[in-house]
Parts: structure tokens; C-alpha cells; sequence
């Protein structure tokens, strides 16, 4: 019985993940296309601008401030709990997705936004995501992530790389 409800809950974690045979499946051709354009750089679009991704966030329509804003922090951990911590550690561990530690550093406000409530085109078009793709072998899911949710955890991951 034990057996029977680990193998379960793996097959759902899994699949809760974007990992499912049938997703797999589904995705089989979108995940060629991505090897082939990670391979021809040709094959790119041309008007994709890796720094900031694709979606509605611009670096005109997102006011960050200097300092923490610790309430919109304290919302984007409660996101971060349900939404986010199953495939994402705080530090710079892989789970199944990449560690958070750095990333605001790392990354552009609008691409982090973007690639977290818009990640299909991304993980298509972005050469760093498709190399994130290759370590962590899984796409992320669309969490459908409403712009306020986004920006909320946004500001936790500045609140976790030491931003005060």
C-alpha cells in the first residue's frame, strides 16, 4: 500500500510540475524546435529582446523602489509558498527549477515579470532559458499569475537577495 501511494504522489508531483508523459508528449515538437533554434541562431526572432523577455511588462510600466516595499514582499512569500516552493529553493540549489538566490541581480525587474507569468515564449525564444532548460530538464508551468501576484514576488526575491 505504501508503494502504491509513493508512486502516486511522485506521479503527481510530476505531473504538477510539467513533467507528465502526456505533457511530454504534447510538447514533443515544441521541445525540438527549441534544441533546433538553441542550435540555429538563424531561426530566432529577431525583434525577441533578451533582456527584458515577452509579456506586457517594460522597464516604462514597473516602478521599482530603492528601498524593500516589505508589504508587497510579505504577499509575494505567501505566492511564493503555494506556488513556488515545490520546484525552487531560496538558495542557489537546483530543485527541479533553478535556485532564487541572485536572480534579481542577475535579471532585468520586466524579464523576471515576464518570464513568470508568460514562460511558453520564453523558454522558446531565450537562449538563457533554453540553457536552464538543458540542467533542469523540465519546463516551467504557467502558474497563471495575475500582474499584482507577479510583481509581489518579485519583491520577495529582492527581500531574499538582501534587499532591505
Amino acid at each position: 500500500m505504501k508503494k502504491v501511494l509513493i508512486l502516486l504522489s511522485s506521479t503527481a508531483l510530476i505531473y504538477a510540475c510539467g513533467g507528465s508523459s502526456s505533457n511530454k508528449s504534447n510538447q514533443g515538437s515544441t521541445n525540438q524546435a527549441t534544441q533546433t533554434e538553441s542550435t540555429t541562431p538563424e531561426s530566432k526572432s529577431d525583434d525577441y529582446d533578451a533582456t527584458r523577455g515577452e509579456g506586457k511588462f517594460t522597464s516604462e510600466n514597473i516602478t521599482i523602489g530603492a528601498t524593500l516595499d516589505t508589504k508587497l514582499a510579505k504577499a509575494g512569500e505567501e505566492i511564493q509558498g503555494v506556488k513556488c516552493s515545490s520546484c525552487h529553493r531560496l538558495t542557489e540549489e537546483k530543485l527541479v527549477g533553478p535556485g532564487w538566490k541572485g536572480v534579481t541581480q542577475r535579471r532585468k525587474p520586466e524579464w523576471i515579470m515576464n518570464f513568470i507569468t508568460n514562460p511558453e515564449p520564453m523558454i522558446d525564444k531565450d537562449p538563457a532559458v533554453q540553457a536552464q532548460l538543458e540542467l533542469c530538464l523540465v519546463r516551467m508551468p504557467n502558474q497563471s499569475l495575475t500582474e499584482d501576484e507577479a510583481r509581489n514576488i518579485y519583491e520577495f526575491m529582492r527581500k531574499n537577495d538582501g534587499v532591505k
